[in-house]
Formats: structure tokens, sequence, C-alpha cells
């Protein structure tokens, strides 16, 4: 029996038979993801709305000014807080360790946009759970809604505002950083040196 006839370990046919291509594995995970998903939403969809209004409605103590704060304050600084870490995850992607930065700043940006994810789950949604949140805001937490909705418009053009002045900041170290650049090759070699008299 030659070499070039010999069998080479880990390469036997039913080895791989059996070995399952990537897109099968990846398959796999995408629909079993999916379909928790898909059950906990439906799960999340019959409590959450009646949850949060309960809770709302805990904090604003039927009171139409408390409840006009709380939701103006819950919606600018849920949505400004919440675009700007999705912006800097977004800015981070490039950098050094990025899965992580952007990892991180995605994470938080939906946990700081929860509060006006689930006041959508009461305006938008139509299970039960919504509409008796619904009733519960109309009673206990009057205002809050629209106020939400104010906040979060107000949310967007502060953050808007934010990352015009970044930017902007940004812009003049640059110009700072560049022309101290060109002041620095402008200098003489050393501190008792002038430049000599053009010929």
């Amino acid at each position: 029996m030659s070499a070039s006839s010999a069998p080479v370990p880990g390469s036997s046919p039913t080895a791989e038979s059996a070995r399952r291509p990537a897109w099968v594995k990846k398959t796999v995970w995408a629909l079993a993801i999916l379909a928790a998903l898909v059950v906990a939403y439906f799960v999340l969809a019959a409590f959450l709305p009646r949850w949060w209004s309960h809770q709302v409605a805990a904090l604003s103590s039927g009171s139409f000014s408390t409840s006009v704060l709380l939701g103006l304050l819950f919606g600018v600084v849920c949505t400004a807080l919440a675009l700007l870490l999705f912006y800097f995850a977004w800015r981070a992607r490039r950098r050094k360790h990025a899965r992580f930065w952007v990892t991180g700043g995605l994470i938080l940006g939906v946990v700081v946009a929860l509060p006006n994810l689930l006041t959508l789950t009461v305006v938008l949604g139509g299970s039960s759970a919504a509409h008796a949140g619904e009733r519960t805001l109309d009673v206990d937490a009057p205002g809050f809604r629209g106020a939400s909705l104010w906040g979060a418009i107000i949310g967007v053009f502060v953050f808007g505002a934010a990352v015009f002045l970044l930017r902007r900041y940004r812009q003049r170290g640059e110009e700072v950083a560049k022309l101290r650049g060109d002041l620095h090759q402008r200098e003489p070699q050393s501190p008792g040196e002038s430049p000599g008299p053009e010929i």
C-alpha cells in the first residue's frame, strides 16, 4: 500500500457527512431566537402596559401637573440620552474594541429608552392590557401621554443641538491642532537660534 493511498486522519466520509454546514447552524439559531422573541412579545404585551400604567399612576397620584411634568421628564431625558448613546455607539464602530463599545452603547440606549417604549405599548397597543393601561392613565395620570410625546419631540431637538455642538467642538480642536503644528514648523531649531537673513 503506497503512502499516497493512506487515509488522512479526520477526513473520513462519515465524519464529513455528519458535519453540518455553518449556514444550517446559523439558521437554526436564528429561528430559535425569533421564536423566543415572539413568545416574549406576547407574554410581555399582556403584562407590561398594565404594569407601566400603574407605576405612572402611583407616581402621579392623580395630579395633572405632576403627570405633565413626569411626561416631559421621561420624554426629554429618555429620548435625548438614548439617541446620544446610539450616536456614540455608531461613532465607536471603527475604534479599538469596537464590538464592546457598540454593544454596550446599544444596550444602554435601549435601557434608557424603556420608559418611552413602555408608554408606546400603552398608546399603540391593541391588547386588552393596553386598553386597560390607557384607562388607568386617563384617570390617574391625566396629561402624561401628551406630555411624553412633546417631551420626546423636545428630546430630539436637544439631541440635534448636542451633536451640533460636539461636532463644532471637534472641528475647533482640529483647527487649533493644525495651527499649532504650523507654528511649530515655523519655529527656529533651537531657542537661541534665529533664522538667517535671506540672500
